[in-house]
């Protein structure tokens, strides 16, 4: 046991459920900080299937225990939960942090700030919309179903057909909820609740048989060696008596409730709406940002990022010949050029898989000479798939199973090629792949001796706000765009677009604006058509403060860097910075700041 505080954080939560919980944790394990993070890290793991199994560390060996099952998303279920996070931030209270040091301090600091936001969000149980057009148990699970549970075996393909009779139980235990928060006073704007049924009606239409929950299972039993034609044919057979008879019927009890709410819905859309709505906001901006900025100050950024890239890209714009009119005019114009555009066609969908490939290729033919650590996991680009790509962003990007069982996973929204263009593709790619997320994510499970959650990058500024540097990196250091002026008014554009959710988001949660006022605003100060505006703005209607943390982290992570290129001058690395700044994980922005002041100084 004398090794104990050197196993890793995976092989950690592997023996913890091997010994059956982490309730048996401290009959062999010493207490450090290490340890007492993975262990209430396992608890919930442990707990939760859909993480298990998002994590990718144990489906399919002989510790699978959870991937034929989802969890229980009762109100009891959350209330046990929160009674969870609240014991082990007072386990963490054991510790002196003016005796810790080095990665064991780093890791006290950053598991004190997750539990204590995560216990600051879980104060509103009624804090928002748990069902809506783009989360929530109907748009999440079906993904997480099709893409993350992986069906190799004839067992893991039973486990599948489990998690299906699970899922109609989960969408009734969700339904119960929204009508609990209904009764206290929660229901989501008229046009949130048209989106959300018309996304829900979508997916049960074409009937079980054409349900996305079957028609994927029978090109993965194909692959299955040994598996033969009629238990195939069963197999599939009873994935779609599954979905016929529990989940379509509960998709429909879904539906018939948010019908029934939208009788009495309003419009309005900020969260100020619902009880405790602007200690609710506040409490999202804290979380997204990982700082005390207020909606007032965060307002005030984004209205000052706005003119400045602005300026820099009429400042292009002028460089080129386009002349007339607003900058998002000229840019609407831009977008519209057939010289631009990818064939709304299949042939044409490919092709841009491809180009988006070859950049891929190019970036990371030059990352060696800008990063030490470059990710060994692989990395896919694929579609998002149909059943969800009418309320999907652009792009995204899942990270790869730490057990190597799936890629990275870029998505791109094919529904219309025609919004995304070839001009902001690559600025795309660089924030969703390398260098952005796909570095970020892929090094964060590369870390070693540090606690499970520190390779989980749960800190949305971190995340978002490194992938929004990397897309200044692909600029400024790399020179990506070095004989592309339209791919670069591509990263300005994008750049400009973050800023402007900064401006929106604080505009309808603290200054009460209406739906119609954000959409007028991202219209006026984006390139972005109409219907792209208003998936994002009804976007940050369901996910308060989620689009400041972009913004915040991108000018967080500059001003670090400017401050360690003043410090150290000549003797500053950038690879170096960039390894400092990522192979620690993710964690808030004042800690972030703090890692790299003592970096500076040891150089």
């Amino acid at each position: 046991m004398r090794m104990a505080g050197k196993i890793g954080g995976g092989l950690l939560l592997l023996l913890v459920v091997a010994l059956g919980g982490a309730s048996v944790w401290f009959w062999f394990y010493p207490v450090t900080v290490n340890n007492t993070v993975n262990q209430f890290s396992a608890e919930f793991a442990l707990d939760t299937p859909e993480l298990l199994s998002g994590i990718g560390l144990i489906d399919n060996t002989a510790l699978d225990f959870h991937s034929g099952k989802l969890g229980d998303y009762t109100r009891v279920k959350e209330e046990e939960m929160l009674g969870r996070l609240r014991a082990a931030r007072t386990r963490m209270d054991r510790f002196d942090p003016a005796e810790l040091s080095g990665q064991e301090k780093l890791s006290w600091e950053i598991a004190v700030w997750f539990l204590d936001d995560m216990i600051r969000q879980a104060e509103f149980p009624y804090g928002g919309y748990r069902v809506n057009q783009i989360s929530g148990v109907t748009v999440n699970l079906p993904q997480f179903l099709t893409d993350t549970h992986v069906v190799v075996s004839e067992k893991s393909a039973e486990r599948y057909l489990s998690r299906l009779r699970e899922f109609g139980r989960v969408l009734d235990e969700s339904r119960v909820r929204v009508e609990d928060d209904r009764t206290h006073g929660v229901v989501p704007p008229d046009f949130i609740i048209a989106k959300s049924i018309s996304g829900m009606r979508s997916f049960i239409e074409e009937g079980a048989a054409k349900n996305p929950l079957v028609s994927t299972l029978a090109p993965k039993l194909d692959k299955i060696e040994g598996l033969d034609a009629a238990r195939k044919e069963a197999i599939v057979a009873e994935a779609t008596d599954i979905v016929g008879e529990a989940v379509i019927p509960a998709y429909q009890r879904m539906i018939g409730l948010f019908e029934d709410m939208a009788k009495t819905a309003t419009h309005d859309a900020g969260i100020w709406r619902i009880p405790d709505g602007e200690r609710i906001y506040a409490a999202a901006l804290k979380s997204n940002t990982t700082t005390d900025m207020t909606a007032e100050e965060l307002h005030a950024l984004g209205l000052a990022e706005v003119a400045r890239i602005d300026s820099e890209m009429d400042a292009i714009l002028r460089s080129l010949g386009r002349t007339e009119g607003s900058v998002a005019d000229r840019l609407r114009a831009l977008s519209q050029d057939p010289a631009q555009l990818f064939a709304n066609t299949d042939e044409g969908r490919q092709q841009m898989l491809d180009y988006l490939g070859k950049l891929n290729t190019e970036v990371m033919a030059r990352a060696k000479d800008f990063f030490i650590t470059l990710p060994p996991q692989p990395l896919e680009i694929v579609r998002v798939p149909e059943y969800s790509q009418d309320s999907s962003a652009g792009g995204y990007y899942n990270a790869p199973a730490l057990d190597g069982s799936r890629p990275g996973r870029f998505y791109i929204n094919q529904k219309n090629t025609a919004d995304n263009p070839r001009w902001q593709l690559p600025t795309l790619l660089y924030h969703e792949a390398a260098p952005g997320h796909h570095f970020q994510l892929s090094a964060s499970q590369l870390i070693e001796n540090v606690p499970m959650l520190r390779k989980l990058s749960p800190f949305n500024a971190y995340a978002e706000g490194w992938a929004l540097y990397a897309e200044r990196v692909a600029a400024e250091d790399m020179l990506l765009y070095a004989n592309d002026p339209w791919g670069n008014l591509g990263r300005l554009n994008d750049e400009r677009f973050r800023a402007v959710r900064l401006v929106v988001d604080t505009g309808m949660h603290a200054r009460r604006w209406s739906r119609e006022e954000a959409i007028t605003y991202m219209l006026a100060n984006t390139s972005n058509s109409e219907d792209d505006v208003v998936r994002e703005i009804e976007r940050y209607v369901v996910w308060p403060g989620q689009a400041c943390a972009y913004k915040t982290g991108q000018l967080a992570i500059i001003r670090l860097r400017q401050k360690a290129e003043k410090a150290l001058g000549e003797r500053f690395d950038l690879p170096a910075f960039h390894e400092v700044v990522l192979m620690n994980g993710a964690m808030p922005l004042g800690i972030l700041d703090k890692v790299v002041d003592e970096w500076i100084a040891t150089q």
